[in-house]
């Protein structure tokens, strides 16, 4: 008889009501994967958007794009201790949000030892994407000056830590409610090309990083020194923008689309074995969690829909 798991599943798109626990089989690993039990999975705003049915996934599904967890079976050491986030879960396939979750063996990657399950599985997709926009994709070098807009929230605070470890400067853009700090711009009060300028000697930024997109992508691109780099990895409020070709063209920028929803496994294991070192030198931290347990999914969801970036809830199944 085979046994039995808990998972969550949603049978049609909409709020996080729609999502109900069930019970099924425990997946059995084929040759090349890996049964992990689940110790802690992350909850995203890709995750709400992928129960709303903003991607279309098949149903019914089981959501949860980040984990941190223990090989139990398959084509690995029973007891390893790992970390990741898995391709397209929740979409083209079942993700973690359950008590165990199959891999494949070449996805996994070993969990930094300093950091506990739930702090680990707050890590995935934040990281993972300012990674791909600034290293594997902008090629960030030491010493040059990055803007990232919308730097109050995830993938930005993740952005931050990783460029002061790379050896960059960062310009952070916020939706300010009061005085700012020194060096950061004001995204609702500022004329943004000219506040970046005035904080680089005229010059602007080698690179952007644009976590906010919409109306805030004209003048994130116009902050660009000549030669730079626009990394854009989401569009607010509108899919379509429109800016000066002619002043784009003169300035020699480039403009570059960063989509962590296309990485395959092992590139996103690569990239949180690039991760890890970070993380076990201190230069770079987790997001501090608040936890539930699988049993209260629903209001995790419902929770993690109202905070946005401003807490991390994990699920303990």
């Amino acid at each position: 008889m085979a046994m039995k798991m808990r998972a969550l599943s949603f049978e049609r798109y909409g709020p996080p009501s729609v999502l109900s626990l069930i019970e099924r089989d425990i997946p059995e690993p084929k040759q090349g994967e890996v049964l992990i039990e689940v110790k802690a999975s992350a909850i995203n705003p890709s995750d709400i958007r992928i129960v709303e049915g903003v991607f279309h996934s098949p149903l019914p599904r089981v959501p949860g794009r980040d984990y941190a967890g223990t090989v139990v079976a398959g084509d690995a050491p029973p007891g390893q201790e790992v970390w990741g986030s898995g391709p397209r879960f929740g979409i083209a396939r079942d993700g973690a949000h359950a008590q165990y979750v199959v891999v494949s063996a070449n996805w996994l990657s070993a969990k930094p030892a300093g950091l506990s399950m739930a702090l680990a599985a707050s890590v995935g997709v934040p990281f993972i994407t300012a990674w791909s926009a600034l290293v594997s994709e902008g090629r960030i070098q030491v010493g040059e000056t990055i803007l990232i807009i919308g730097a109050a929230g995830a993938v930005g605070l993740a952005a931050t830590q990783i460029a002061h470890w790379k050896g960059a400067r960062v310009i952070p853009a916020i939706r300010a409610k009061g005085e700012i700090p020194a060096g950061t711009v004001d995204t609702l009060t500022q004329d943004i090309p000219r506040a970046v300028r005035e904080l680089t000697g005229g010059q602007g930024a080698d690179l952007v990083l644009d976590c906010v997109g919409g109306a805030l992508f004209e003048p994130a691109l116009t902050s660009l020194r000549e030669g730079g780099r626009h990394m854009v990895i989401v569009s607010k409020g509108m899919r379509r923008v429109s800016f000066d070709l002619t002043d784009f063209y003169h300035n020699k920028a480039h403009l570059i689309g960063v989509d962590s929803l296309g990485l395959t496994g092992p590139e996103i294991a690569t990239i949180m074995n690039a991760l890890r070192p970070g993380f076990e030198a201190g230069a770079l931290r987790p997001f501090e969690v608040t936890t539930w347990p699988l049993a209260r999914s629903v209001a995790a969801y419902e929770a993690a829909e109202r905070d946005g970036a401003r807490a991390k809830h994990v699920l303990l199944p």
